[in-house]
């Protein structure tokens, strides 16, 4: 028998092994109690181990384990307690694992690294405890066991330097667990996962470059038909589906982008934009035609008009959205060179000022009320009929166009109007001198009721046929045609502030209760206080109740008369309360007052606050 000192320890090391008395101690027969501690194992030093331990096998570790208790059986409660961990490192162990080890539910730790063990990694998923185990630096071969993914408490798995094959279970490399597998030569990590993934991304490539040749294939056809039918693509909306309901007439989204122009087309339709027909802050607007003999009325920007490329897709956007009978249709665009040039329907009769204030102009009275309800539906449209609204922010009677029929159509809306629903506040007051709301001047707070203000203006145009800024037409006591005519209109006076062209027989009015219907209306449409001015929906009706006037039936056709001053005195004329503030606010805007001057005014009138 060998003599040496793992074999033949010496007496210190002796004691450490438990001895029985037999006068005090149950028999080898008698299990242990569960009560009774556990005695503390140090296989390393013990005469437990065979005489050679270069040659311990699986049989002799579970005998040392055995024989450390002494018992022919190993009581599952003091495994429980007795071996949290197994290090048997570095002890130049030979043979398999031993699957019995899994016996052991609580073990915690297993060492065994730095010996000489062949075979496979057995089924130790019983031992659910394992938290980290140590098998480097040994002979292992064989697959790595997909259990060890579902070793709940498993922290720790080092596998280098073994003859391992085979993949690594993506669920183990997933889990985030400290991982060696170095040096296993034939050991790969996630190649199947990598394989499916492969197989997946093929498939789904696959499928996308069929949609992207179904995709092809429609747009080529699409563009057959609109070679065949160019009017339809331009003038047309295809299928639409509705925006949120309003009262006003159905909003429609087109499905399809606006159509893209090239430069060179517009700039032989515009002979090289050679025929400017009108010009303004947004920028010029030249006349064109087409091929085929469409006339279109080409937009170019001015160079600030846009901050860049995407704030100028959004407007094209925008507007391709957007169609209505009573706004100017957007037919497309053109971006190249650095331009951002916008074309639309080009509209025969020009601007309703052209008519009103142009010379050798004319329209009669029945006309003027068609053209408000037109331009009326068209703003009513924009304010609730879009969502979010759109405020115009510029309405005035060069921004109303007329077709062949004399129909008005609204124009020169677009994003930088849309209102959005944080906040209306706008630190830069855009309008135009005349029609500007004097309380969006002051508060910068923008609402409808700034458009609402500037069509009370147009609609007092309609019935003076005159403009709404002048140091001459008033007289010596007013500069613009608001509190001018709210002066006669409260003083009952109506034939004061009548167009001559349309008193006559032939172009006038039949009834002159239309022309109080429609001064009725502008009356509150200028309203000092905003809150007290009406919707574009009901300026609409009103407008349509002054064209059923002018309109009878044959049996009231004869009832006629005109109306009393008195049936609108002074003291219920809608905003007489607050006419004076309106006038010094309008007059200070015509002077050009300084902040300062400006400011004191508000100080003496904090009705205008």
């Amino acid at each position: 028998m060998c003599r040496c000192r793992l074999c033949s320890p010496s007496p210190s090391a002796r004691p450490m092994i438990p001895t029985e008395d037999p006068s005090s101690t149950p028999s080898r027969s008698t299990s242990m109690s569960p009560s009774t501690p556990a005695p503390l194992m140090r296989l390393s030093c013990t005469p437990l181990l065979p005489a050679s331990p270069a040659v311990m096998s699986k049989a002799a570790i579970l005998a040392c384990l055995r024989r450390g208790l002494g018992s022919n059986a190993l009581p599952l409660s003091h495994s429980r307690e007795s071996f949290p961990c197994t290090d048997l490192s570095g002890k130049n162990l030979t043979g398999s694992i031993p699957p019995e080890l899994a016996a052991l539910p609580c073990l915690a730790q297993i060492r065994l690294d730095n010996n000489m063990l062949t075979g496979p990694i057995p089924d130790l998923s019983a031992a659910s405890n394992l938290s980290i185990i140590h098998l480097e630096n040994n002979q292992l071969t064989g697959r790595v066991p997909s259990y060890l993914s579902t070793l709940p408490k498993l922290t720790e798995l080092y596998l280098q330097n073994n003859k391992l094959s085979g993949d690594i279970p993506g669920a183990l490399i997933s889990r985030g667990i400290i991982l060696n597998y170095s040096g296993n030569m034939h050991l790969q990590a996630g190649k199947q996962e990598k394989r499916h993934l492969i197989i997946i991304l093929s498939a789904l490539l696959g499928v996308s470059l069929l949609f992207a040749v179904s995709i092809c294939c429609c747009v080529l056809t699409r563009k057959n038909i609109k070679k065949n039918s160019p009017e339809d693509n331009l003038t047309k909306p295809l299928p639409a589906q509705k925006l949120q309901k309003s009262s006003a007439p159905s909003c429609e989204i087109s499905t399809e982008t606006a159509h893209p122009f090239r430069l060179c087309d517009l700039e032989e339709a515009t002979k090289n934009f050679a025929n400017r027909i009108g010009s303004g802050g947004f920028g010029i607007v030249y006349y064109g035609k087409l091929p085929d003999g469409r006339e279109i009325a080409v937009k170019v920007p001015t160079n600030d008009s846009y901050q860049g490329k995407k704030q100028f897709t959004n407007e094209v956007s925008l507007l391709s959205r957007i169609h209505h009978r009573n706004l100017v249709a957007f037919l497309g665009y053109c971006h190249e060179d650095g331009k951002n040039i916008l074309v639309y329907e080009f509209m025969m009769n020009g601007t309703l000022k052209e008519h009103l204030h142009g010379r050798d102009k004319h329209i009669t009275w029945i006309q003027r009320l068609e053209i408000a309800e037109d331009s009326a539906k068209g703003i009513e449209y924009l304010h609730s009929g879009c969502t979010p609204s759109i405020i115009h922010r510029d309405v005035k009677t060069s921004n109303i166009l007329l077709d062949k029929q004399m129909r008005a159509k609204v124009s020169d809306f677009g994003l930088s109007k849309l209102v959005m629903e944080e906040s209306h506040a706008s630190t830069n007051v855009r309008g135009t001198l005349g029609y500007l709301d004097p309380q969006y001047y002051i508060s910068q707070q923008l609402t409808e009721k700034s458009d609402i203000y500037s069509f009370g203006i147009i609609l007092l145009e309609l019935i003076s046929g005159r403009p709404p800024i002048s140091t001459m037409t008033f007289g010596e006591h007013f500069r613009n045609i608001g509190p001018w005519a709210k002066f006669y209109y409260e003083s009952g006076d109506i034939e004061a502030i009548v167009d001559p062209s349309i008193s006559g027989a032939g172009s006038g009015y039949r009834d002159v209760h239309s022309i109080w219907k429609i001064a009725e209306t502008a009356a509150r449409c200028i309203d000092a206080e905003a809150r007290r001015r009406p919707s574009m929906t009901e300026v609409v009706k009103e407008i349509q109740e002054a064209i059923a006037l002018e309109r009878p039936p044959p049996a009231r056709e004869a009832e006629g008369g005109r109306r009393r001053a008195a049936s609108f005195p002074a003291s219920a004329s809608p905003g007489s309360g607050a006419a004076r503030s309106h006038d010094m606010v309008m007059d200070s805007l015509m002077r050009g007052d300084d902040d300062s001057s400006f400011s004191d005014t508000l100080l003496r009138h904090p009705e205008l606050r």
